[in-house]
């Protein structure tokens, strides 16, 4: 799309040459005779690229004090637009004078054409850089790329279903136990997607605080809020004609459902303090381990909200329920691990691929990660053993000591919690109980979660 340049200035001889200039040479052209008629123009308008500013109006024609007061506007109002100076009375002082206030640069009328399209040109470009700058600063930041391990044909025939829909801009939503693998899945919907050469942003909606929701989101201009030291570009922006991924997308508070709605509907968002509506292009991707079908019922989650994120959606399986994944997953960890802390490369033993294969893992893939990590800082030899994964005290014993049945139930319902991290509909699913039974036996027993 071609720039878009307003022109500040009182004559309309002088608007109607430049709008010629400009239109002649592929630029978008908007005039105002005044400041006081561009301050409005500029709070209604979604994209003014650039401004060519007239100095001086109908106070006076030499002192140039219309032009910087409408300067310290725009310094006010936080908004980033660059402003090439002009004026006919052009003098070393308020060339200096105007930008020290955020003039990029200053150019006398009469103007040579050659002169001011090279100006244009310029700070366009020098606006478009500075911009993807800040993009790729955060990104890196924000970002890091994770390999994607699997073999089971539980796990074969969820991405031969996903490989179906990645190369779509529908939306996807992924559910499933904590640490299953839904952030590894949805950067690889990404890397089989159109947009792979565009950016991934993950971000996990769960630790963001309710207050700056909007910041992280949608970004803040410097001097927003208090503590709005510089301008934050917000995650739809960092993500545009990319993918943005949503993590914990059901723990967000029900106030920022309705803005997260209102984006994904009309595809626009504005930045905390600034008035101008910017356009997003983004596919959505989220994840979730919570069951949001209970939480729309107990009005923790809005429902037009859920069909909106979840066009198509995929329960990742446990890894209990996908065990020839666990020693190639094991073999991966052990040469991410070594790497890490420069270890030797360790090898399984027979008796150590036996525990993994049989422990119940209710971490998933990530507890998998975190047991190898501890077995190899701690390793005696270059071969891991069953001792060395040290598994066994999670293992569920064949010897049950003598109890009442309700003390048994009691325990059984604390142990199932406890795997599921307390979700309660999972925690059922294992004991082999409907969800009203589940919440009926909680009661009975006093358990809270």
């Amino acid at each position: 799309m071609s720039a878009t340049i307003l022109i500040i200035e009182d004559s309309p001889e002088i608007r109607l040459s430049a709008r010629f200039i400009l239109e002649d040479n592929g630029y978008q052209v908007l005039e105002c005779d005044s400041p006081f008629t561009a301050h409005t123009l500029i709070e209604d308008s979604q994209a003014i690229d650039l401004i060519l500013l007239d100095m001086n109006f109908t106070r006076d024609t030499t002192s140039g004090d219309e032009g910087m007061a409408f300067l310290k506007h725009l310094h006010k109002q936080q908004l980033d637009i660059p402003v090439i100076a002009m004026t006919a009375w052009s003098s070393v002082d308020l060339a200096v004078r105007a930008m020290q206030l955020g003039a990029c640069d200053f150019i006398e009328k009469p103007w040579q054409n050659q002169r001011l399209l090279k100006l244009l040109d310029q700070q366009l470009t020098l606006k478009k850089l500075n911009k993807q700058n800040q993009k790729l600063q955060q990104q890196l930041n924000d970002h890091t790329s994770p390999t994607f391990v699997y073999h089971s044909h539980a796990m074969q025939q969820l991405i031969s279903q996903l490989a179906k829909v990645a190369k779509t801009d529908a939306n996807i939503l992924l559910t499933g136990e904590n640490g299953t693998g839904k952030s590894q899945l949805a950067q690889w919907l990404h890397q089989q997607s159109t947009r792979h050469t565009q950016p991934f942003i993950a971000v996990n909606m769960g630790a963001i605080v309710e207050s700056l929701f909007e910041s992280e989101m949608f970004g803040h201009k410097k001097g927003a809020f208090t503590d709005a030291k510089n301008e934050r570009i917000g995650r739809f922006e960092l993500a545009d004609n990319g993918s943005l991924f949503l993590d914990e997308i059901a723990n967000i508070p029900l106030p920022q459902q309705a803005k997260l709605l209102r984006v994904l509907e009309s595809q626009e968002f504005e930045m905390v303090g600034a008035s101008q509506t910017k356009k997003t292009n983004v596919r959505l991707i989220s994840a979730t381990n919570g069951d949001i079908a209970t939480l729309i019922k107990q009005g923790q989650f809005r429902e037009d909200l859920y069909y909106r994120v979840n066009t198509l959606e995929f329960v990742i399986p446990p890894l209990r329920e996908r065990i020839e994944d666990i020693v190639p997953l094991c073999e991966h960890f052990i040469n991410l691990h070594a790497k890490k802390y420069s270890s030797a490369m360790l090898t399984l033993s027979e008796c150590a691929k036996q525990a993994l294969n049989h422990y119940s893992w209710p971490g998933n893939v990530r507890e998998l990660s975190h047991v190898i990590e501890r077995a190899i800082l701690l390793a005696a030899t270059d071969t891991l053993t069953a001792n060395d994964l040290n598994l066994q005290n999670n293992q569920s014993s064949n010897t049950l000591p003598l109890m009442t049945l309700e003390h048994a139930e009691r325990q059984l319902i604390n142990l199932a919690l406890k795997q599921t991290q307390g979700h309660i509909p999972n925690a059922a699913k294992l004991l082999g109980l409907g969800k009203s039974s589940m919440y009926r036996r909680l009661e009975k027993y006093g358990i809270t979660v």
